[in-house]
């Protein structure tokens, strides 16, 4: 082989090695979101092989079957780093002179560490070692990553299932404070909102530090971390503008770290949403809908504040620093129909592939 060619070829090697093993350290190490080339690929086609799916009619196959697109993607990143470190080192193997059939079985016994493939040289040698060290090194990241993921996948659904008991299935947040109400216990909510508040902060943290987290599916297919989300932040919204209950700082609060958590998630995908709308900015919630709210509550004996169309520009107010990216959310993690928010998901395009930044 020429000896530029050689040379280009060895160059191109370490290149997809480099860039395999930086992909493997931002997905696995790096505690940010970072955006990663290979690890988008591997999700955005694994989607592309999933897309039919979300078409069937039997919610039930579909939902079975869409449950399987992310852990499958997860999965398919460890055969995609190893094959990619296949290659690079096939490639570098191939600019020191061997064959391309003796620089393939010299890269693989090396990769995982089979030995049958003694090197000849000193130099070959250091490559065969630091390809066994990168290998093993790959798989020892994931296995140490899965048990962290898994562990905040528990975490979120846990509180996701117990609102079922106050919000109903699928949740509402007029069902949530109705059902309070019927037991005397909205003034008992400040405990509420101090918990969910906590939970959007650790899901700001975990699904920014791991974006896979954003489309694992829960267990019950009627049931997703969105639509809980949206109870919950709806149910403070209602709170702080139509329940005649005096302030309630800690459901402003828990709407804060919400819609924060929201978005901060979305900065990740390039969900594009005002960070600063205005309180009559439109939302998705129609007055009727508010109203058919208000006459729940009034059912149950909820105490609601006398002027109406103050509560409801009130609410309006509240909402429209989470709407948008709410419902992009339910159209990106396709979540199960449920009250001002599943049945209403704003289309969302995933981000190009080059994750070329958009101006908002």
């Amino acid at each position: 082989m020429q000896t530029a060619l050689a040379v280009l070829l060895g160059l191109v090697g370490a290149a997809v090695v480099a860039a395999t093993a930086l992909s493997a350290a931002q997905t696995l190490a790096v505690p940010r979101a970072t955006p990663v080339f290979i690890t988008r690929w591997v999700f955005v086609l694994v989607g592309l092989v999933f897309e039919p799916v979300g078409r069937l009619r039997d919610s039930a196959r579909r939902e079975r079957l869409l449950a399987l697109y992310a852990p499958l993607s997860l999965l398919c990143l460890p055969v995609v780093w190893l094959a990619l470190v296949l290659a690079g080192f096939m490639a570098i193997f191939r600019a020191t002179g061997q064959s391309w059939d003796g620089a393939f079985l010299e890269s693989g016994s090396s990769l995982l560490t089979l030995g049958f493939r003694a090197p000849a040289t000193v130099s070959t040698a250091a490559l065969v070692f630091a390809e066994a060290v990168l290998g093993l090194a790959l798989l020892a990241l994931l296995v140490s990553y899965l048990p962290s993921i898994y562990a905040s996948f528990s975490r979120r659904e846990v509180m996701v299932t117990a609102l079922e008991t106050q919000a109903g299935r699928p949740p509402s947040a007029a069902a949530l404070l109705a059902r309070l109400a019927r037991i005397d216990g909205l003034e008992e909510l400040d405990g509420f909102w101090a918990e969910w508040q906590r939970w959007f902060a650790d899901i700001e943290e975990t699904h920014s530090t791991a974006p896979s987290l954003v489309l694992f599916r829960s267990p019950q297919p009627d049931r997703s971390w969105v639509t809980a989300a949206g109870a919950v932040l709806d149910a403070a919204a209602l709170t702080s503008s139509t329940l005649d209950l005096g302030r309630r700082p800690a459901a402003e609060l828990c709407l804060r770290s919400g819609y924060l958590a929201l978005q901060r998630v979305g900065d990740f995908y390039l969900m594009p949403y005002d960070p600063e709308p205005s309180p009559t900015d439109p939302v998705s919630i129609t007055r009727d809908e508010f109203d058919d709210a208000c006459r729940e509550l009034s059912a149950a004996g909820a105490p609601l504040r006398p002027d109406r169309d103050q509560a409801w520009r009130d609410f309006a107010g509240w909402r429209v620093n989470y709407d948008a990216v709410l419902l992009r959310f339910a159209s990106l993690c396709r979540a199960p129909t449920a009250p001002w928010s599943g049945d209403r998901p704003i289309p969302f395009r995933r981000a190009p592939l080059t994750r070329r930044r958009v101006r908002r």
